[in-house]
């Protein structure tokens, strides 16, 4: 197989002043570079990073370093897959700021006095997103969940409704949601939180995570940068129920049972967990990922049913 052609920048600044290195490295945050070696970054090779890099060549080299721009190859050490998973990685913690500004905002009361200021910061986080699509070269993931946030934010300030965290539930109706394929725990119990108290009409669609580019409409759940996953110290069951508002005293307590068997980390220790563990690892042992979500919703209706007497 034939290894992809790269950029790369190797360089060497004077040790004073501080500011130029300052200086250059938010310039290759700018352009998207990432570091493989100390003074060593590398992009995609194009005729476009070319030229970014031969005009940063000559910005170090004004500021008294040194520079080099090549191409290159690479045949041991990092592989061509290893290098996209870097700058997916660094693209989706750009996208991770995004949105966690963006759920900040959704949190604020949308008073008639602070609209303008909403918009602004709207517009703001949008000018941002298109910023880092464009140096997003290898499809990072966290893509689908600000983009989701940004229109719900979007959608609100049109509308005249206040934005809140788990938005209308009318938003959410007749979509699909989409998850990792071999579901287990925390994705069986919210598919069928989903379907329950969320959007009755859901469709689900199981993907290889790495593989998964995200469609129109869709919208993702315990995921790595999906917009419904772990936040915090929350398994993603917890999150849905946290910004949908629900406070139904018997999906909390199921919440506690998944956060124990997902998290591992005891913090509520009901009785009832050693037992739903025992089923749930039967029904994720075999079967389609539909077939587990069909017959563990059989365990969460009658879970709910006794809880709530």
């Amino acid at each position: 197989m034939t290894s992809e052609k790269w950029l790369l920048l190797i360089h060497q600044l004077p040790p004073k002043p501080d500011y130029s290195r300052v200086k250059v490295w938010r310039r290759l945050q700018a352009l998207g570079a990432v570091a493989i070696k100390n003074s060593v970054y590398v992009l995609p090779g194009n005729e476009q990073t070319r030229e970014d890099f031969q005009w940063l060549q000559k910005e170090i080299e004004s500021l008294g370093g040194e520079a080099t721009v090549c191409e290159a190859r690479f045949v041991d050490g990092l592989s061509d897959e290893q290098l996209h998973g870097l700058f997916r990685a660094a693209r989706d913690s750009d996208y991770v700021q995004i949105a966690d500004e963006a759920r900040e905002l959704l949190e604020l009361p949308a008073a008639p006095e602070r609209r303008d200021e909403l918009r602004h910061s709207l517009r703001r986080l949008q000018k941002r997103l298109a910023q880092v699509e464009a140096l997003d070269y290898f499809g990072a993931q966290g893509r689908a969940a600000v983009t989701s946030l940004l229109r719900r934010l979007e959608a609100a300030l049109a509308d005249g409704t206040a934005p809140a965290a788990g938005g209308r539930l009318d938003q959410y109706r007749e979509r699909t949601w989409v998850t990792r394929r071999d579901i287990r725990v925390d994705r069986m119990a919210c598919a069928w939180l989903i379907r329950r108290a969320i959007d009755p009409q859901a469709r689900f669609r199981f993907v290889e995570e790495a593989d998964y580019r995200p469609e129109e409409g869709e919208l993702g759940f315990d995921m790595a940068s999906a917009e419904f996953t772990h936040e915090g110290d929350r398994c993603s069951f917890e999150t849905l129920l946290q910004r949908f508002g629900l406070e139904e005293p018997a999906l909390l307590a199921i919440g506690e049972i998944i956060h124990d068997l997902d998290l591992k980390d005891g913090k509520y220790g009901r009785d009832e967990t050693a037992g739903i563990a025992a089923l749930l690892a039967g029904i994720g042992s075999d079967g389609s990922d539909m077939e587990r979500l069909e017959r563990s919703a059989i365990v969460f209706d009658a879970l709910r049913t006794g809880l709530s007497r």
